[in-house]
């Protein structure tokens, strides 16, 4: 069953290219036509509140509408992006009071004519949506042929930084560990810009465990860092005057060719590890191959995810400061002393407790069983821990932000609905009894809970993980 909380395979599609379309006949009453749209929905509800989900098209004819003043509030209460009124077959014409209500709110009111249907609206921002999608994978896509050819230049890193800032419209910047550009490209930033862009480098990378990128303001333009991979405080700075959908992507990829770029950096210890690696191959005994390593500790971290590409284990890889790593259905890496296990956007990792050489088999074991637990339940990262019991299967700060994530489409009476109608086995009537309301309006919000959340509540195992959350 698909998740009625998911984003749409699609950006938002910006009010003004939606009254752009003549056929359509739209025309803006009150409101800014800036506002992002991210789908549609119609609704002849006296209180649509429950039923939005936030930065939607509302859709009305007014079927319900008694006190506009009040409809409004709930309406923007709710997150809605904006109101669309049909002018048919109740109202020959926007209300007044409706319109001022709106403008008072900043709330777009859209008046749609008699002769357009609210799906002709619906289809036309779709279909916005789909032309929007297409040209920001075709870009990316681009972005992505541009980068690789680059990196097969003589002169790779300026040549990967040039086609990055030729392909954001902005400045790309290597910076070293101690702050000092290595490298630039692209079109000169002010002095405060360049400033801001520097410290925002200098957040990045140098710490193990710190964030892998970072984003701000500075000298007019929008500033973005990526830490490269290897733990050697290499950083990548990004200065453009907007920030469009897929620019995090693109800038992605030329951080994963970057990390392969610059790991002569790293030659030592990488052929160290490789000289052990190569004995381990040709039949050297797991101690000795085990004793060319430093003594530790490392990790083994399990990954399954990613977006599906080519670099997506690489760039995990530098994300984590690993060069150790097995890409496959699951990813298998090995953090080199210094390297932390970290959540990352779109991964579901399992960590091992920390080990030493002639420890990485039992360590890599620990990380299989910790992935599986990750995806058990549903959580980011789950690290190995040894205090057994079913407490140890998930660390308690992990559960608790695992719950918060999982219950926060849900308000406070409907999760207390929730949880006594769970503790109760599912019982109408003794839901009703001990909250106090209506068999029907136990239904009603329980049949909420489960659209919010995207979840059968029928399941069992769906019960049970509502359960723990809500505890």
């Amino acid at each position: 069953m698909s998740d009625p909380l998911a984003a749409p395979p699609a950006p938002p599609v910006p009010l003004a290219a939606l009254l752009a379309r003549r056929e359509l006949g739209l025309r803006l009453l009150a409101g800014p036509e800036e506002v992002a749209l991210h789908w549609v929905h119609t609704s002849e509800m006296a209180d649509p509140y429950p039923y939005l989900l936030g930065g939607e098209l509302l859709m009305t004819a007014g079927v319900q509408l008694t006190d506009p003043a009040r409809y409004v509030e709930r309406v923007v209460e709710a997150g809605a992006a904006a109101l669309g009124f049909g002018v048919t077959p109740v109202y020959d014409t926007v209300p007044a009071e409706l319109v001022a209500a709106c403008a008072r709110h900043g709330l777009p009111l859209i008046e749609v004519p008699p002769e357009t249907p609210f799906t002709a609206v619906a289809r036309a921002l779709w279909r916005l949506m789909a032309e929007a999608r297409l040209r920001e994978l075709r870009r990316v896509t681009e972005a992505q042929q541009s980068l690789a050819t680059a990196a097969a230049r003589p002169a790779p890193v300026p040549a990967v930084l040039g086609a990055l800032a030729s392909r954001l419209g902005g400045r790309a910047v290597l910076f070293a560990a101690d702050g000092t550009e290595s490298a630039a490209a692209g079109r000169e930033t002010g002095p405060e810009a360049a400033r801001a862009l520097a410290e925002l480098a200098g957040v990045v990378g140098p710490r193990p465990g710190g964030p892998a990128s970072a984003s701000g303001e500075g000298g007019g333009l929008k500033l973005a860092a990526y830490a490269l991979g290897g733990g050697d405080g290499l950083a990548l700075g990004v200065a453009t005057e907007r920030r469009d959908p897929g620019d995090h992507t693109v800038a992605g990829v030329a951080v994963v060719l970057l990390s392969l770029l610059t790991a002569p950096h790293r030659a030592t210890a990488v052929s160290v590890r490789d000289g052990a690696l190569t004995r381990l191959l040709l039949g050297a005994p797991a101690a000795e191959a085990a004793a060319s390593l430093s003594p530790g500790p490392w990790t083994v971290v399990h990954a399954r995810g990613g977006d599906g590409t080519p670099f997506a284990a690489a760039a995990l890889a530098a994300e984590l400061g690993t060069d150790l790593v097995d890409a496959g259905p699951t990813v298998r890496l090995l953090l080199p002393p210094g390297a932390a296990a970290t959540a990352r956007p779109g991964w579901t990792l399992g960590a091992s407790a920390p080990a030493a050489p002639d420890g990485l088999p039992a360590a890599d074991a620990q990380a299989a069983r910790a992935l599986r637990r990750a995806e058990a339940t549903r959580a980011s990262l789950v690290r190995h821990r040894s205090d057994g019991g079913l407490a140890g299967l998930v660390d308690p700060a992990e559960a608790a932000a695992h719950a918060r994530e999982l219950l926060a489409p849900l308000s406070g009476p409907q999760a207390e609905t929730l949880r006594t109608w769970l503790s109760l086995h599912g019982s109408w009537d003794r839901t009703a009894a001990a909250l106090g309301v209506h068999r029907n309006t136990v239904r009603q919000r329980i049949a909420r809970c489960a659209v919010l959340l995207g979840r059968d509540l029928d399941d069992a195992d769906a019960r049970m993980e509502l359960w723990f959350a809500l505890r």
